[in-house]
């Protein structure tokens, strides 16, 4: 993933979190998740799980898929 890819699921989270008007500790036990992966999350940490990114974001009826993105010819 890239940095600019988990800031935006992190600051979606957040966001949906305190428009809820939820703490983290209370996001993450809807979740079933810790309040440290919410935390790291949040933050934008680069190594998080995609699986347990999915618990987190079924909470606001939502979940990481596959979506089109513009090619660049050297990628692959």
């Amino acid at each position: 993933m890239t940095k600019e890819f988990e800031e935006t699921i992190g600051t979606f989270v957040r966001d949906r979190r305190k428009a809820g008007q939820m703490t983290q500790r209370e996001l993450g036990e809807l979740a079933g998740v810790g309040t440290r992966f919410i935390s790291e999350l949040e933050r934008g940490k680069p190594s998080v799980r995609l699986s347990v990114v999915n618990k987190v974001l079924a909470v606001f009826g939502k979940s990481l898929g596959i979506v089109d993105a513009p090619r660049q010819d050297e990628q692959r």
